[in-house]
């Protein structure tokens, strides 16, 4: 199994310019590629993969600044784009109405992908020696074990981090120990079998007013000025703030079930279409803030990691399994 570790990254001066310009350099190549990909369809020609791979052969001796930027991290484009084109046939043959792929702005493309090679970690001074970027320091504040396969960097806001992917193997199941069953809700976070109630956090909506006043700011403001930007700036920290304050209660509540139980039984919802089917505009951001399906995946790979078993049942069985105890 693959596991991520996220750390803090200090890039210096040098080494940040060259960043956001191998950041640019992969946008204009994702968008080019998506064009083409589009201007082939369009003339009945079915673009592929290995074709798009192909190009940016020759796209690199038309265009020399992508030679500035390693070639792998370059391929990890055209995976990702065609990464996106597949979740878009996807959900296209769920029977969803879908749009086209968008061409991404220099705000929408933010991680450069080292796929399993083109960098070298230096565990005793914490630090990263990236291709034709330089050396980044970062903040190794737990250990990562296994063998990695690859290292991402990505810039949140005027923040760098930097995600060590590990293959570890998955530890043998606990043959014996307490089993917990866990239903997830709105009012209550989580409510467990043995009496537990978790109570819900509601990060977002302690701070809707603060997102509120700062949009309406954003939106007084001339487009692309320097108060525009710098309130623009305050908003995503402030959206990050959330995202963490959630992944840190996700984390640990997760790793307590995990450490405390053999078994854990969830319900297999389908969040998907209690977000999309809602009463009301209010109840889909309830359940979207909630984010249960980030906590069942969380609870999932720490489970796997630790020998606990995981098992998410279907709600139909556990429906009829009351009902038939309500008759005996």
């Amino acid at each position: 199994m693959l596991i991520s570790y996220k750390y803090r990254a200090y890039p210096d001066a040098t080494a940040e310019a060259r960043l956001n310009t191998a950041l640019d350099t992969c946008r204009w190549l994702y968008n080019k590629l998506l064009e083409e990909c589009t201007t082939a369809r369009e003339a009945w020609i079915a673009p592929t993969i290995r074709g798009m791979q192909a190009r940016i052969v020759t796209l690199k001796e038309e265009n020399p600044f992508l030679k500035d930027v390693y070639s792998k991290v370059l391929q990890m484009v055209n995976y990702t784009l065609w990464s996106n084109i597949r979740a878009l046939s996807q959900t296209k043959k769920r029977g969803r109405t879908i749009g086209k792929l968008r061409f991404k702005s220099a705000s929408r493309y933010r991680t450069l992908n080292y796929n399993q090679s083109g960098f070298k970690i230096d565990r005793e001074h914490s630090r990263i020696i990236f291709s034709k970027i330089g050396t980044v320091p970062f903040k190794m504040h737990r250990p990562y074990s296994g063998e990695v396969k690859g290292v991402l960097i990505t810039r949140s806001g005027d923040r760098w981090y930097v995600i060590i992917q590990a293959e570890r193997g998955a530890s043998e199941s606990k043959r014996e120990g307490r089993s917990v069953g866990i239903d997830v809700g709105l009012n209550a976070f989580a409510v467990d079998s043995d009496g537990a109630v978790i109570e819900n956090p509601r990060f977002y909506e302690h701070s809707r007013d603060r997102f509120r006043k700062l949009q309406q700011s954003i939106a007084r403001k001339q487009r692309f000025s320097k108060n525009w930007k710098k309130t623009k700036r305050k908003l995503e920290e402030a959206y990050e703030h959330i995202t963490n304050q959630k992944n840190d209660f996700l984390h640990k509540l997760s790793r307590q079930y995990v450490d405390t139980y053999a078994t854990i039984c969830v319900e297999d919802l389908n969040i998907k279409y209690l977000k999309e089917n809602g009463k009301s505009r209010g109840l889909r951001r309830s359940i979207l803030s909630a984010s249960w399906g980030r906590f069942f995946s969380y609870l999932s790979y720490k489970a796997e990691s630790a020998g606990t078993n995981f098992i998410q049942i279907n709600p139909g069985i556990r429906r009829r399994c009351a009902q038939t105890a309500e008759v005996l």
